[in-house]
């Protein structure tokens, strides 16, 4: 695959007003390469979207278990959530659970992701703290891990403390990568956030999947295998501790209904973990799926559209599944008076594998 300009278009009375460049990665369980736009391994910083591997560090730290985190609760580790009624409450009583306080926490309270829950806030004159940031979640988690291992958590979050040390080698190890290939920021919620090629975010979630097949077969997986599929099924589940009402996290996993897990990451990245179906078979993946994506001015609601295309243009999920996600996959352009004014288009085309060229199962849908 050689790296092409792939844009989103969006356009005013047909004319062109701006072009959003798009870069994505399709891999199998095995890490092949099968479908990309863009760079797929342009350098990304997936942000949130990095949380599930985040977790996996912490439920394999020695001595979590016996603080008794549940389905819903690994969720919230996973979470960008919107801040509603259930996640704060949700936050405290894991706070309670590893007998840790709010001012344990790193991170700072937020308006809300959810507009809704602004709009309620600032009726009550409310002003938010740490257990309302929408990663609050996986820094409780991180308390946990730190105190689990006799670290202390005073200092969890810095770049130097034990646990963000385990962090670093499990994102490294999912990533099929050596640790000093793996580079590293400081999110908006205070972590640490790895930065790695876009292709191997997809990776960890075709992992994610992959894992979750094989805990079908029961007996024979591994401790991490174990892991990483009670995550996948704990999003699956708890989509709502995900993200939110109306976001589209929690939209396009309840659609799905346990077939994929999807996690946003700020400034517009996004990966998918697809389990292996007759449809990803028919994409010549050899087993799970994994869909990452990078738009790069950052703009999140040409994210939500791309994500949905891809899908659609993969095969992913029946078009009735597919239709639930039609306000993201389509945003309307309309002016203050309900007026059409534009629209958004995807000229781009995925480009196969093949040394030959284009995939031909993908031509019949490609623009």
């Amino acid at each position: 695959m050689t790296p092409s300009e792939d844009f989103v278009v969006t356009d005013r009375g047909g004319i062109v007003e701006n072009s959003h460049r798009v870069h994505a990665a399709v891999v199998d369980a095995k890490g092949r390469l099968l479908y990309a736009l863009g760079k797929p391994t342009r350098m990304t910083l997936a942000r949130s979207a990095a949380k599930p591997a985040q977790a996996l560090a912490i439920l394999e730290t020695e001595g979590v278990a016996g603080y008794g985190f549940d389905d819903a609760d690994i969720a919230l580790m996973c979470a960008s959530h919107s801040s509603e009624e259930r996640h704060i409450a949700r936050t405290w009583a894991m706070l309670s659970k590893i007998k840790a306080e709010e001012a344990d926490l790193r991170c700072g309270g937020h308006p809300s992701l959810s507009e809704l829950v602004n709009r309620s806030w600032i009726k009550q004159d409310f002003v938010p703290t740490a257990v309302c940031s929408n990663c609050s979640g996986k820094h409780v988690g991180m308390l946990a891990g730190a105190r689990a291992i006799g670290a202390g958590m005073e200092g969890y979050h810095l770049p130097d403390h034990p646990m963000q040390g385990r962090v670093k080698r499990t994102v490294a190890e999912l990533c099929d990568l050596d640790a000093g290939d793996v580079e590293w920021g400081t999110d908006g919620c205070n972590l640490p956030t790895p930065a790695f090629p876009l292709d191997r975010l997809a990776r960890i979630y075709a992992k994610l999947a992959s894992a979750a097949d094989g805990s079908d077969a029961g007996e024979g997986q591994s401790t991490r295998g174990a892991a990483l599929a009670h995550i996948f099924q704990a999003m699956a589940r708890h989509p709502d501790m995900v993200a939110g009402e109306g976001r589209y996290c929690t939209v396009l996993m309840r659609a799905f209904d346990g077939a994929l897990v999807g996690k946003l990451g700020a400034d517009a990245s996004y990966a998918i973990g697809v389990r292996a179906s007759g449809a990803t078979k028919q994409l010549g993946a050899d087993g799970a799926l994994g869909i990452s994506v990078k738009i790069e001015d950052g703009n999140l609601e040409i994210l939500h559209a791309v994500v949905t295309e891809l899908l659609e243009r993969l095969g992913i999920g029946s078009p009735e599944i597919r239709s639930r996600l039609a306000p993201f996959h389509h945003p309307r352009r309309v002016n203050t008076m309900g007026v059409t004014t534009g629209a958004v288009s995807f000229p781009f085309k995925l480009r196969g594998s093949k040394p030959d060229g284009d995939d031909p199962r993908l031509a019949a849908v490609a623009p």
